[in-house]
């Protein structure tokens, strides 16, 4: 087998890893608009402190990628994704002896830890893996695809669950067995060298030097109403269609799992349109798209909502993985583990205060349908960024700069040095 053989196949394998590290979390994050229900039931809570299941988990990811995210650039992408993996798995197994509300929200947090640690190399190790800018932008359309595989079956497992007669915790104790799996697939896998300027210069300060970049927080603040949008859909759609009889009555119920379908179909489609279409075109349809859905939910009712929210997956599903792949992939190769730390960062600080004021509001007001007309006022915000986006490409020197300093037909070299 040829050097460069080796080289496309070592980058397989490590894509594979990082698509099933995706998915895993994935089915745990995105089950939490099934679980609330149960949690309510079963605690006498209400929405805001149910929510506390969404809430933790995000303050934790939000936590260690601002706090911990410099990791995969000091100590390298393998070190750091199989230690946040370590966490994240023992936290999980750990639901299967818990008992109280404020346990399983102190071991959503710890999750949230893991995840935000092992995400953020996990990003980081996409741009190593990458060849240019379309391509890592590509990549991880497919790589948020496999999230969106892991949201699929989260929730389908958890009913699978419940028609047992089993607890929702199983879920968490069998994510802890793939997540043990996945440990020892990295520990055996040979990862890329992050380049050496990553090595020397990781620290904390490197986050706040990429917070303070205008670059990086456009695309943050993007991300958050995005993350907000979306959030409306998986946390909150399951209680807004509760009660509705009308005849639409099978796609209320499933809505979340459709919209997941929809989302996950979008993905695995987007990275091939993203390969032929620019960006910011695409993204600016998509955004479009997530503003019509909400505002179609929002004004004609729950027998709409029912069709409108899950179709909203559609257009959602090129929006984050695009921002996010722009976000990193317009810093050096060296600071990609602190941009996908910050950009994360901002993504679950919107996870944990979007679905809150959400719920705040419904709670308020009386009805949830008041969480789609905040969720309308996010979407029409990210529409109106991606038509400024398309019109005068703020972005479009720094990309280019970067594709042409960090990308080339050389750089899958760097895989054929490994780290130990």
């Amino acid at each position: 087998m040829s050097a460069i053989q080796a080289r496309g196949g070592r980058a397989g394998l490590l894509k594979a890893l990082t698509f099933m590290m995706f998915t895993m979390f994935a089915m745990t994050t995105d089950s939490v608009g099934v679980i609330i229900p149960q949690v309510i039931r079963q605690f006498g809570l209400g929405m805001t402190a149910a929510g506390s299941f969404q809430y933790a988990t995000m303050a934790g990811i939000s936590i260690a990628a601002i706090g911990l995210g410099f990791l995969a650039d000091r100590f390298g992408r393998k070190t750091t994704i199989i230690a946040g993996l370590a966490v994240f798995g023992i936290s999980c197994l750990l639901f299967g002896v818990g008992r109280g509300f404020p346990t399983f929200v102190a071991l959503l947090f710890l999750g949230g830890l893991g995840i935000g640690v092992f995400k953020s190399g996990a990003l980081a190790l996409i741009g190593d893996l990458s060849t240019s800018t379309r391509q890592h932008t590509s990549t991880m359309n497919l790589l948020e695809g496999f999230f969106g595989v892991g949201a699929i079956i989260g929730p389908a497992l958890v009913a699978w669950l419940l028609s047992r007669g089993a607890g929702w915790q199983w879920l968490y104790v069998i994510a802890s067995a793939i997540c043990a799996v996945l440990i020892a697939g990295a520990a055996l896998a040979r990862y890329p060298t992050p380049p050496p300027a990553a090595r020397e210069g990781g620290h904390t300060g490197e986050m706040l030097g990429v917070i303070r970049d205008p670059y990086a927080l456009g695309f943050s603040v993007a991300a958050m109403l995005y993350v907000g949008t979306e959030a409306a859909v998986y946390v909150w759609a399951p209680t807004y269609l509760t009660g509705y009889q009308g005849p639409l009555i099978w796609l209320a119920t499933y809505a979340v799992s459709v919209f997941f379908v929809l989302r996950a179909l979008g993905r695995f489609l987007g990275a091939q349109m993203l390969s032929r279409f620019h960006w910011s075109a695409v993204l600016l349809v998509a955004t479009v798209g997530v503003l019509a859905c909400f505002l179609a939910a929002s004004m004609f009712g729950r027998g709409v909502g029912a069709i409108a929210l899950p179709l909203s997956g559609v257009f959602m599903s090129v929006i984050y993985p695009t921002l996010n792949s722009k976000g990193i992939s317009g810093f050096e190769k060296a600071r990609h583990g602190g941009a996908a730390g910050v950009i994360l960062f901002f993504t679950c600080v919107s996870a944990v205060l979007s679905p809150l004021a959400m719920a705040a509001l419904s709670d308020r007001m009386g009805d949830a349908k008041y969480s789609l007309y905040l969720a309308s006022v996010m979407a029409a915000l990210l529409a109106a960024m991606a038509l400024f986006n398309l019109i005068a490409r703020p972005t479009a020197a720094r990309l280019a700069a970067r594709e042409a300093e960090d990308y080339g037909p050389d750089d899958g070299a760097a895989l054929g040095v490994v780290e130990a």
